[in-house]
């Protein structure tokens, strides 16, 4: 059987599914591949979304029409704010959701997707024609034919599961590998290698003794992910925490030898800042307790997910230590933890567009780049959907430079320096954090996205009512006047320094101790206009203040990166043959030859090639 689309994603999980609903809202007919249409955007690991960085992600994603931050909040049993002891610049969203939920909801999305198929099957074999994706073929032997191909296989290609000493091919527990996809894609010349990850114990929660561990409830203010949907739906569930203590240690200890991670059965990489309960211990073998969070995996489900226990340890060790636990001494498991290992490629053969550098037309998303996590998956996958469907028409690619988006922190790493781990974002990979705030993903993205024809009319409109309300609230504090005798004794039962002569309210915002909030209380006419604005008021108050807060900070960190701009706009690619360039230093030399950037600001960004190696390509390219 003959099927012909012009976009077709290979893989039903984060990336996938963004990528598919991408490229099907921009008018491409699409056909979502996946081998289980009742796993669609399965959390494989915590039924989480969000974090430090990745709620950025996520809210970035939502500003560019994506569905993952509308999927969230509509299955989220509790959210919070993480990072709110330090400035906004780190402010992360992140939320528990209800795994079953989050599945239907994202079929329910995909199912009402215009220009969007989904076919349940494998797929086996790329179709490369004249260097160019052409297709696939499934192993019930369906040919698909397509523009472009985007690759989301996550950990399926070639997948191996250990628990302890026993091994079994799969791409998640209960489900099998992909056996012949990788060999399909290297043949052409594209480098592939091994990463690992893993995931914890699943524990009934009837057994667990609640009254030795500690609550840690959520939040239920105005935040959420989407920008434009309603308030969080579903009743909203505590987590708890506890910790290990020696006892476990010295019984995960007794189980080293049979450690897949220790007597050489596991030789890949697994994730340097989620890392096994097992390594925690040798890499830190003086620390007495590692704390443990036991999080919801749904509304109404028994199931429990032991965050910072993630093992493959053989199950006997693990429930034996799970029970020296006092909080889990009678802890019944559904299910041990368990790692897996699995095929990534080399995302250093791919363009910012994430189109592969070696056959056109084929796009790679998420863990098969070497990234760790649904939301860099799912960041992953909207621009590979987006750079799917303009290939198809014609035009020029859509990236994100490093001062736009987190996304396209995310992606400039990968193919500019590379993987030895799997990745994994933090805010302290971006430079340009007070540019890349969760508050304001909107106000960066959203109009890229509508006139890529990816964001719709509503959410345009949405953002731009948004914005004339936020420069109101500017506005009114840039021109309304205070006087002392009006407002010093407020000033001073807060605790900052009443004024010597009037000042103007933005001046008084800047203040540590002053919020919009308190200041609205002490002026009448600005909680009248908060009062007044449409939409989600609370949220358009926060980035107005903000703004006006840490102004300076903002237009810095803006000037510093319209100076890198200029080194994006001198293009390199072609004008060198680097490996001839005995200017250069031997590393700088390879490192460029393997490379090939863009441009001189990418350059820059690769390791091994010094301030020195760049100032004498600008020397050569102006001669």
């Amino acid at each position: 059987m003959l099927l012909k689309y012009d976009v077709i994603v290979i893989g039903g999980g984060h990336a996938g599914c963004e990528a598919a609903t991408a490229s099907a809202n921009m008018g491409a007919s699409t056909c979502l591949v996946t081998m289980d249409m009742n796993k669609i955007a399965q959390m494989s690991c915590n039924p989480a979304i969000g974090g430090i960085a990745k709620g950025q992600i996520v809210r970035e994603i939502d500003a560019l029409g994506g569905q993952t931050a509308i999927v969230t909040d509509a299955t989220a049993i509790q959210f919070r704010m993480l990072n709110r002891s330090k400035g906004p610049a780190v402010w992360s969203p992140r939320a528990q959701c209800d795994r079953g939920k989050f599945i239907w909801k994202w079929r329910e999305v995909l199912d009402t997707t215009p220009n969007l198929d989904i076919w349940q099957d494998e797929a086996c074999e790329l179709i490369v024609e004249n260097g160019e994706a052409a297709g696939v073929k499934t192993v019930w032997g369906v040919e698909l034919r397509a523009k472009s191909v985007v690759i989301t296989a996550g950990t399926f290609l070639n997948g191996l599961l250990h628990i302890g000493r026993k091994q079994l091919p799969g791409g998640r527990i209960a489900e099998p590998a992909v056996k012949d996809l990788t060999e399909s894609i290297t043949r052409h010349g594209i480098r592939s290698a091994r990463m690992k990850t893993g995931t914890p114990v699943r524990i009934d929660m009837r057994s667990v003794h609640f009254e030795d561990m500690e609550i840690q409830e959520g939040e239920n203010d105005f935040h959420q992910f989407s920008f434009m949907v309603p308030h969080r739906q579903l009743r909203q569930l505590p987590c708890w925490t506890c910790y290990t203590n020696k006892e476990v240690h010295d019984t995960l200890r007794s189980g080293l030898a049979d450690s897949p991670l220790y007597n050489g059965q596991i030789q890949s990489i697994g994730p340097r800042y989620c890392p096994s309960i097992e390594t925690k211990l040798v890499t830190f073998p003086d620390k007495e307790q590692h704390p443990l969070f036991l999080e919801p995996e749904g509304e109404t489900t028994n199931e429990m997910y032991l965050n910072g226990f993630s093992s493959s340890m053989p199950m006997e060790v693990q429930i034996a230590a799970l029970r020296k636990i006092p909080a889990l001494r009678d802890a019944k498991v559904y299910r041990p933890g368990y790692a897996i290992e699995y095929d990534f490629f080399d995302p250093t053969q791919l363009d910012h567009s994430l189109e592969s550098k070696i056959i056109k037309g084929l796009f790679l998303a998420g863990q098969v780049n070497g990234t760790t996590g649904y939301e860099e998956a799912g960041g992953q996958g909207t621009i590979a959907g987006i750079n799917a469907a303009i290939r198809c028409g014609g035009g020029e690619p859509f990236i994100l430079h490093r001062d736009e988006a987190y996304i396209g922190v995310l992606i400039d790493d990968l193919v500019t320096k590379g993987v030895d781990e799997p990745y994994r974002m933090f805010t302290s990979r971006a430079e340009y954090r007070i540019l890349l705030r969760q508050d304001d993903a909107d106000a960066r993205l959203t109009e890229k996205a509508y006139n890529l024809g990816l964001a719709k009319r509503d959410r345009y409109d949405w953002w731009m009512q948004k914005k004339e309300a936020t420069e109101s609230i500017i506005n009114f504090c840039a021109t309304t006047h205070v006087k002392p005798k009006d407002i010093n004794a407020a000033l001073e039962s807060l605790g900052t320094t009443p004024l010597r002569e009037g000042c103007k309210l933005i001046d008084l915002v800047a203040r540590p101790q002053i919020n919009l909030q308190n200041l609205s209380e002490l002026v009448p006419e600005l909680k009248q206009l908060i009062a007044s604005l449409p939409n989600r008021n609370d949220e358009t108050a926060e980035a107005a203040e903000i703004k006006m807060k840490y102004k300076g900070y903002i237009e810095r960190e803006r000037i510093v990166a319209d100076k890198m701009h200029r080194l994006e706009n001198i293009k390199i690619k072609g004008h060198f043959n680097y490996l001839e360039m005995e200017q250069l230093s031997t590393e700088a030399r390879q490192k460029l030859a393997k490379i090939n950037p863009d441009t001189l600001a990418q350059a820059s960004r690769i390791p091994g090639v010094s301030p020195s190696d760049i100032n004498i390509m600008l020397v050569l390219m102006k001669r």
